[in-house]
């Protein structure tokens, strides 16, 4: 039996898409900067694009977790409520002990989300509860919490001390704290998915979740451990914005899980699971960063953001769907030109 070569077809673009993914990503937020510079010259600044990193910062470190997650074809959407609840209890704690540490404030914040995290992971993995509806119920529990702890109150800045608002705004050199952990978490994450067995494993469990289990990956457990590390970093995430914006209110972060979700898949996470990266991810966290500080320089409603963030995510959902698909028929049509003769 012979078999005639497969001759070398050029790549379809939906292939050069899904290769180059975040360069396309990159050369859309230039392009973009450029358009919105041309209309106010002052977003081309140095202070102005500080701002803009400060602002995507604790996005940036949630969309990751969140990102992790949808790679497992699961979804968190009790991001927002974990970050705010732990921020809440931190911020509670250093009223009342304002001599407490900072690295024993930041450790409690991340230890509290662990368990919130380990909570959604328990549910879905033991009580066998779809994620989107296990995390819908944990939002409003865990936002119900808020009010019940707090009482219905708030700490403002005067009631923090020094060192914690200082957490957040402070800087080594040019380079914000909060910023600077931004990028120490996204290290972490790049290298935990990229040379871990774990990592690996999330991608396997998101590609083919059979597949994943015959093979010997405990898909049980990278499901769990995925909830307890969003829930550790949405800690971090809650420490970091109180620090910033000196307060913990009953809505902190309300509605805060939608950007997440939009930051991720914009950014080539794939709702369909196994495909995401932390480059891209952080790429469409700065997008949604450029975005919004356009909009409001350009002095257009904040409604709008909202409406952009929603059409951005239906148009990465549609266009991944279709990269896929036809990513599915490249790959048939290939097998279809290999002649098999006797």
């Amino acid at each position: 039996m012979t078999t005639t070569p497969l001759e070398k077809s050029k790549p379809s673009l939906a292939s050069l898409f899904a290769r180059f993914r975040e360069l396309a990503l990159m050369g859309f937020i230039l392009l973009l900067v450029a358009l919105i510079s041309l209309r106010n010259p002052n977003f081309l600044t140095f202070t102005n694009f500080k701002d803009i990193l400060l602002d995507i910062s604790i996005l940036a470190m949630v969309a990751l977790a969140q990102g992790m997650i949808i790679i497992t074809r699961g979804i968190d959407l009790s991001v927002a409520s974990m970050l705010g609840l732990t921020a809440m209890m931190v911020s509670f704690t250093v009223k009342a002990y304002p001599e407490t540490p900072i690295v024993f404030t930041v450790l409690l914040g991340m230890a509290l989300g662990g368990v919130l995290g380990s909570v959604n992971g328990l549910i879905i993995t033991l009580g066998k509860v779809p994620p989107i509806i296990a995390t819908l119920g944990t939002l409003s529990i865990y936002r119900g919490l808020v009010f019940l702890y707090s009482n219905g109150t708030w700490i403002n800045a005067f009631e923090m001390p020094t060192a914690f608002k200082q957490l957040a705004k402070g800087a080594l050199w040019v380079l914000p704290n909060l910023v600077i952990g931004a990028l120490i978490v996204a290290a972490l994450v790049y290298l935990f998915l990229n040379y871990l067995q774990a990592g690996r494993d999330i991608y396997a469990l998101g590609t083919n979740p059979d597949a994943a289990a015959i093979s010997g990956i405990r898909t049980q457990r990278i499901t769990f451990m995925v909830y307890v590390i969003s829930g550790v970093v949405c800690g971090l995430a809650g420490v970091m914005w109180a620090s910033r914006f000196e307060a913990a209110q009953t809505n902190t972060a309300l509605g805060f899980e939608l950007q997440t979700v939009a930051a991720a898949v914009i950014g080539g996470v794939s709702m369909l699971g196994g495909i995401g990266t932390v480059p891209g991810i952080l790429l469409g966290a700065l997008l949604l960063g450029v975005i919004q500080n356009g909009l409001t320089l350009s002095g257009i409603s904040p409604f709008w953001q909202l409406a952009v963030q929603g059409f951005l995510i239906l148009l990465a959902v549609v266009a991944d769907s279709t990269i896929q698909q036809r990513l599915k028929r490249t790959m048939l049509r290939s097998f279809d030109r290999r002649g098999v003769t006797k």
